[in-house]
């Protein structure tokens, strides 16, 4: 039994590594790298395998950096099962079609405007039949995927659907128990649920994306929020915010919804401009057997998603007329990083007034923009254009999804308490200095810890 480390490795993006067991090749996430354009389309086009020899792909959630690249594992050969649970699929199935689109309207703009030939790594066209390959499982529910690996999806508590994979595995008579964290969520975020330890493991592939520091708490986020909300619209300015479609939107509405209801900020307009989080919306609504009945407000509020001075902007002449309005306003558009999509229209045209506010409410990769935004950059490159920053830059990391160090901690205590001595743990998902830091900390307590770099084999 050996795994392969081929993407998330020593960096954030590009989910993806490989089980070998029995003689099949089973895939785990299969994901988008992000980050320069240049050496993100070179990693993305290198499949890790040979697509037609893969026996399984098992996908712990829809997020384009472990969704992004099965569509162009199909188009190459890949015609097995990909597995994933119920609300995955339906999350992928419009993020990948938004992510043709986008891939299809970058390679016009860049062969227009650049003068460069840029094949998109899928078209639109390939969603359909990628997305007849998925096969669904509900949580806590042991399913096969190849002979001699058995499955088990458990709630990750990260986005909706997502999930850790228990993979209990033999070969020649020996069993192993592999855990696969997928990313991990955080206890207490609002609309899903808290995450579920899986049980104990032999050993462990787990993310490390906040491995070295701790998150604010998710009451105090709420109370900044509104705060940055009522300044800035006393100021006269509009308050930007890069957002995944997926997750941090609906949790930004969720607030946004409860502070209306309490009065706490100005009866500004709040629009989420985005075709893509509107339809991830309507899938949130479809699924509320996954969310969390423990809150007050999933409970007695029958239209989470829905409130007065809330708007959603589908068509681009609505989007446009936005950076013409006048006035406060609260702008929700993905994507989370600012690489592409609307929100590079609003900060291109929003950066530069001083009233305005840009809002970074997620993890920012290296070489983004909305990395640049955090490190407030004095310019910033936007759509080919030089754009002076002179907007206030706020960051709330307390609204991530990603478990920070004391909760990966919490997660994998929970994992060690029922296994027969602590299991070896392989880091990914995060970048080198978070890795360091976690890993110190799990070695003084006892694991073995590997950061292992792309490419990397370990064997079980």
């Amino acid at each position: 039994m050996k795994v392969t480390f081929s993407g998330a490795a020593r960096e954030v993006t590009g989910s993806c590594h490989l089980l070998a067991v029995n003689g099949h090749v089973i895939l785990l996430d299969c994901g988008l790298f992000q980050g320069k354009r240049a050496e993100s389309r070179e990693k993305n086009g290198r499949l890790p395998y040979p697509p037609d020899e893969l026996s399984a792909v098992v996908l712990s959630h829809a997020h384009i950096d472990h969704a992004g690249r099965l569509p162009f594992l199909a188009r190459n050969g890949y015609s097995g099962p990909i597995w994933c649970t119920p609300a995955t699929r339906d999350l992928c199935a419009i993020m990948l079609a938004d992510s043709a689109h986008i891939q299809q309207k970058d390679a016009e703009y860049l062969g227009r405007h650049g003068g460069v030939a840029v094949e998109p790594l899928y078209l639109p066209e390939d969603i359909a039949p990628c997305m007849r390959q998925f096969r669904t499982e509900h949580y806590n529910r042991p399913f096969d995927v190849v002979p001699g690996v058995r499955a088990t999806y458990v709630d990750a508590g990260h986005i909706l659907g997502s999930a850790s994979v228990i993979l209990e595995c033999t070969e020649n008579g020996n069993s192993r128990r592999l855990v696969f964290s997928g990313d991990i969520g955080r206890w207490g975020q609002p609309i899903i649920r808290d995450p579920q330890t899986p049980g104990g493991a032999d050993a462990v592939i787990m993310e490390s994306t906040y491995g070295d520091r701790d998150h604010p708490g998710l009451e105090d986020m709420r109370e900044r929020l509104a705060s940055i909300v009522t300044d800035t619209a006393a100021r006269g300015g509009r308050v930007i915010i890069p957002a995944f479609a997926v997750g941090r939107t609906q949790e930004m509405v969720y607030d946004l919804h409860a502070l209306s209801r309490a009065g706490r900020i100005p009866a500004i307009p709040i629009y989420i401009d985005s075709p893509l989080a509107s339809e991830a919306t309507r899938v949130f609504d479809g699924h509320p057997e996954v969310f969390d009945t423990g809150e007050h407000m999933v409970r007695t509020v029958r239209d989470l998603f829905q409130f007065e001075r809330l708007h959603y902007t589908t068509d681009v002449a609505e989007s446009k007329a936005l950076n013409t309005q006048r006035g406060p306003m609260v702008i929700i558009s993905p994507s989370g990083m600012a690489e592409v999509g609307r929100i590079q229209h609003h900060i291109k045209y929003g950066a530069p007034d001083a009233r305005n506010t840009i809002l970074i409410v997620g993890f920012q990769a290296e070489h983004t923009l909305g990395r640049r935004i955090v490190e407030r950059r004095e310019t910033l490159r936007v759509l080919g254009d030089e754009v002076p920053l002179r907007a206030r830059v706020e960051v709330l990391n307390g609204y991530s999804a990603h478990g920070d160090r004391s909760e990966l901690g919490r997660w994998l205590a929970r994992v060690r308490e029922a296994s027969p001595k602590p299991p070896p743990v392989w880091l990914v998902h995060g970048e080198p200095p978070g890795q360091e830091a976690l890993a110190a900390r799990f070695r003084a307590q006892g694991h073995k810890v590997h950061i292992p770099g792309p490419g990397e084999v370990a064997t079980l």
